[in-house]
Order: structure tokens, then C-alpha cells, then sequence
């Protein structure tokens, strides 16, 4: 079984794990590992299951991070069965085929194939894997560091499995991402005659001024790493079922990404800014998903580029695009980098992956063992 990612990968496909299910995936994980000398730790945090496993007790410590629980199959058609792992002209079909259980089955026929070869490989391996990446991930990988971290087992690096290539397999590895930030804002005017505006308050108009005055100008123009931060107005309710009446409040939404030339609270301090001065009687609610983060160029981002260089022999792009991912969890604690599958049908109908591209990202993962634990 460990010889090839293929049966390991479709034994985890056919687990039904729908955030927040786990449907035995981690049972099927933990199956593999034991043998190949892993301690396993199976955590709960609230409802969620988690699975922490580890070989070795010294340094350095190479963790892989990644998760098994995934979306659900939505309402277009599949051409398979989305729970039963069929290989159908050598591509993998099933939820999860690419996000992530494709690359978890890869790591772990990795880590198989340089044991054989080096029983007496330096350091420490270990594996995170949370069943909450996909769902609220409030109580999977966060939590799951925040146990390492008062037990001192904090890995010194961290890769994190996400499918991050974009056409052909390591041609990308993330070292970044972009911070996100949700702010609903609540302007309160006056109610009043429309024929009268002299007697009301006008929220409308004000909260008008107030985005006008956050989007004229761009917030920066990028970074050596990141693309340009962006703040874009996702919804604007009035609400106001009458032609001849002043609203007594007007509401938006926004959605900021933002690079590492910003900070949720920097942020929030300028809308705050805006509205005290465009908007006196104002509610402003913020919600941060995860902060900016990079992992500069150094001994751990060169041994990943070293290993897709040694395999598929090109030179893979650090880049920082896309959304958020537990990577900006660990990235408080360790250097950490995305590196996995072409995640071209992440997320959609008839998800899948070639087993050709299945077998080769073991070989990936194994160099990157080898790289990193040299």
C-alpha cells in the first residue's frame, strides 16, 4: 500500500469527510503511520477531529500540515461517484482527489520510500492534519499548534500540502499569503421628507462620501513579493421601499486583501478615520480571517526549490496570490511554504488528478524530505 499513493489516496477519498465529518479518515491515516514508526496523537477541540503524529525527537523537526476534511460535492453534475476514488483513464476522480487528500497520501508514501532507503534519516517527522480547514478552522490547526507549543514540540518548518500548482506539478511554491479582512458599516442619518433634505440627515449620501474616500485611491502598489493590496465594496443595503423618504440608515460591506505593507488593525484604524470625519453616527464591525504573512528566501524556501528542481527540473515561482490557508496559522511559529498538486479542479465537480501526477508528487515530497533533513 505504501509503495504507491494511489490505493492510500482512495482509501481517504471514500471517507465521506464533509467539514466537520470525518467519516474515519483519520483512522485510515493513522493506520498508515503507525506502522512506519509515528506516534499518534488524536485531538478534539470542541467538535473537531484532529490528528498530530510524529517520528523522532531531534532536530530539525520537518512538519507536514494539511487537512482531510472537504467541501461538498455542490449541485452540478458528476460524472463519478464523488466519494468512490475511481481511476477512469488513468486521472483519480472524488472530492479530494487534489484538496487534499491526494497530496496527504503522497507525503506519506514519501516519507515510506526515503525510510526504505535511510532507516537512520536525521531529525524528526511529523504530521498536522485537521479536519477543519474548509470550515470555520477555529478549532483544527490553530488550536492543534497552540497544544504543540505548550508541550515545547514546535517544528522548526512547516509544509503545508495545499494544491498551490498552477499548470504543470512545482511550478509553483507559496511562501505567502495576503492578509483578509471582512468590515460591515452601519451609517445613521436622519429620516425625513425627501422634500424636504434640510430637516433630515441624509446616511445615504454620507456613506456614499465614506466609500468614494476609501476607494479613490489605491492602498499601495504592491511589494516585492505581493501583488497590490485591494479594498473592494462587496454590498451596499438601503433598504428603503419608499421614492420620497430619507433613510434613517444606510449599510456596506467591504472586503480588504492585503500585503505585507499592512496590519487588520492599521487597516481598521484608517476606516475608522474615514467614518469619524465623513460620518459621525457610524457602526463599524471588522472581522480579520488571517493576517499577511511571507517566508523570505532562506536555507528552507532553497531546499524546496532545490527538490522541484531535482524532480521535474524547472524553477518553480515564489509566490504569495490566492486566498487564505492554514499557513497563515503556523507561519506565527516556524518558516512555512505551500507546495503541492496542480489545483486546477480544486473545489469543482469531477474533481480529480492524474495518478501519473499522483506518483510524481511522492517523488516530489520525498525530495523535500531528503532536502530539508539532510
Amino acid at each position: 500500500m505504501l509503495a504507491d499513493p494511489l490505493p492510500l489516496a482512495q482509501a481517504l477519498i471514500r471517507c465521506r469527510s464533509v467539514t466537520p465529518a470525518d467519516d474515519g479518515a483519520l483512522a485510515v491515516l493513522e493506520a498508515a503511520l503507525a506502522p512506519l514508526g509515528f506516534a499518534c496523537h488524536r485531538l478534539e477541540f470542541g467538535t473537531t477531529p484532529n490528528l498530530y503524529a510524529r517520528r523522532g525527537t531531534a532536530g530539525p523537526h520537518l512538519m507536514f500540515a494539511g487537512h482531510t476534511d472537504v467541501v461538498p460535492p455542490g449541485n452540478a453534475p458528476w460524472t463519478t461517484d464523488p466519494f468512490g476514488a475511481e481511476v477512469k483513464e488513468g486521472v483519480l476522480h472524488g472530492r479530494g482527489a487534489t484538496d487534499m487528500k491526494g497530496g496527504i497520501a503522497a507525503w506519506v508514501v514519501a516519507i515510506a520510500d526515503v525510510l526504505a532507503r535511510r532507516p537512520d534519516l536525521p531529525g524528526s517527522l511529523s504530521l498536522l492534519i485537521t479536519g477543519d480547514e474548509e470550515g470555520p478552522a477555529l478549532d483544527g490547526t490553530v488550536k492543534v499548534l497552540g497544544w504543540l507549543a505548550e508541550r515545547g514540540e514546535l517544528p522548526d518548518c512547516c509544509l503545508v500540502g495545499e494544491p498551490t500548482s498552477k499548470a504543470t506539478l512545482g511550478d509553483t511554491i507559496k511562501v505567502g499569503r495576503r492578509g483578509s479582512m471582512n468590515a460591515a458599516i452601519t451609517v445613521h442619518g436622519t429620516q425625513g421628507h425627501s422634500a424636504y433634505p434640510q430637516r433630515a440627515d441624509n446616511p445615504v449620501h454620507r456613506l456614499v462620501r465614506v466609500l468614494h474616500a476609501l476607494t479613490a485611491e489605491p492602498l499601495d502598489a504592491g511589494t516585492e513579493f505581493f501583488e497590490p493590496s485591494t479594498l473592494q465594496v462587496t454590498s451596499f443595503d438601503v433598504g428603503n421601499p419608499a421614492t420620497n423618504v430619507i433613510p434613517a440608515e444606510a449599510r456596506a460591506r467591504l472586503n480588504i486583501r492585503f500585503n505585507d505593507l499592512h496590519s487588520s488593525a492599521a487597516l481598521t484604524a484608517r476606516l475608522r478615520a474615514v467614518l469619524d470625519r465623513e460620518a459621525p453616527r457610524h457602526e463599524l464591525a471588522v472581522e480579520c480571517s488571517g493576517e499577511s504573512f511571507l517566508t523570505r528566501p532562506g536555507p528552507f524556501v532553497e531546499a524546496l526549490v532545490r527538490a522541484v528542481r531535482a524532480t521535474t527540473g524547472q524553477e518553480p515561482r515564489l509566490d504569495t496570490g490566492g486566498g487564505t490557508s492554514d499557513a497563515r496559522f503556523v507561519a506565527r511559529y516556524c518558516p512555512v511554504a505551500e507546495l503541492g498538486a496542480v489545483g486546477a479542479t480544486m473545489h469543482q465537480a469531477d474533481e480529480r488528478t492524474p495518478v501519473a501526477e499522483l506518483r510524481a508528487l511522492a517523488k516530489l515530497y520525498a525530495a523535500v524530505i531528503e532536502e530539508v533533513l539532510r
